[in-house]
């Protein structure tokens, strides 16, 4: 998850040189050079779209911006304005189509190719904030307020969602997985209504859309409603963050899906003895089960590159 990063020099360089984030994102020649930076490294089995789950309210009409040591800022805050004000910019997506095309024509055939949306909710909560929030509050407040608008909201950004994955699909991924970081702040009637269902619609359209492409549903912080998530979306596989259970999860989960995760990224800067024990439990947790081994959330800025590669070699002694 999240290969490319603040932990690699190269990244680094390149983006002391392309200025802001979004100057990156939006630079497909540099975003695609990102994407292939941690495969020059470390061989990974898998690339991963260098981009940001926010591109879909910068094309739905908010203006996006990152300022430096900050998080996102998006307005006009959804809290404040009506969805209907917002004028879409479709052409704000066509960057990261075009880094899609870039890295499919450089990745070797036995390399997969990932790419990603952020889920409804989730993007909702910046959407509707405007930032980025500890407990996503004012977004609950306004799904309990005005369910109706919340979920016209919704509703547009899944819309949405579908033509992106589409479109990365048909630039060149040969899979997407959907991030909802923020799911684990909601009650299980609102994980029903605004994870479980509009990821059942995103699904259902990508597959009949794009016949044999892998769904990854990656809800952080279900906890157990992992298991309905699992049943109910009709993605092809889950992501498991580091707080899951990894044999509880082999055990809840149906018997086919695949599973992706979890290692927790603070034993991956740990390093040493812990690392490989924790690496150690991931892969003995699923002796039956498809398995890819990737990290429980996002890799850290303060990692040794030297305890990834340990990592990767330790995954790779296990014929993984």
């Amino acid at each position: 998850m999240r290969q490319a990063g603040r932990y690699l020099p190269e990244y680094r360089a390149l983006r002391a040189e392309k200025g802001g984030f979004l100057d990156l994102v939006n630079d497909s020649e540099a975003a695609a050079e990102v994407t292939m930076q941690p495969l020059r490294r470390f061989g990974f089995d898998g690339a991963i779209l260098f981009s940001d789950i926010l591109m879909i309210p910068a094309a739905m009409g908010q203006s996006l911006s990152f300022g430096a040591g900050e998080g996102p800022a998006l307005a006009p805050a959804l809290v404040d304005a009506a969805l209907a004000s917002l004028v879409p910019v479709a052409a704000r997506l066509d960057p990261v189509y075009a880094t899609v095309r870039r890295v499919a024509a450089a990745l070797a055939p036995e390399t997969t190719f990932l790419g990603f949306a952020g889920s409804p909710w989730t993007v909702a909560t910046y959407m509707v904030a405007g930032q980025g929030s500890r407990d996503q509050a004012e977004t609950r407040r306004l799904a309990y307020r005005d369910p109706i608008v919340f979920g016209e909201i919704i509703e547009a950004i899944s819309r949405l969602t579908i033509e992106y994955l589409v479109g990365q699909i048909e630039a060149g991924v040969e899979a997407v997985q959907l991030f909802d970081s923020w799911s684990g702040s909601l009650s299980p009637q609102q994980f029903e209504q605004w994870v479980i269902a509009p990821t059942a619609r995103i699904a259902a359209a990508v597959h009949a859309r794009a016949p044999g492409v892998p769904v990854i549903g990656f809800p952080k912080g279900a906890g157990a409603k992992l298991a309905d998530y699992a049943r109910q979306t009709g993605v092809d596989a889950v992501g498991l963050d580091e707080t899951i259970d990894p044999v509880w999860a082999n055990a809840a989960l149906p018997d086919d899906m695949p599973v992706q995760g979890n290692l927790d990224p603070l034993a991956l800067i740990s390093g040493g003895d812990v690392l490989d024990a924790a690496v150690d439990s991931v892969c003995a947790a699923f002796p039956e089960r498809p398995h890819v081994f990737n990290l429980g959330h996002g890799i850290l800025q303060d990692t040794p590159i030297a305890h990834v590669e340990a990592a990767v070699a330790r995954v790779r002694m296990t014929g993984r």
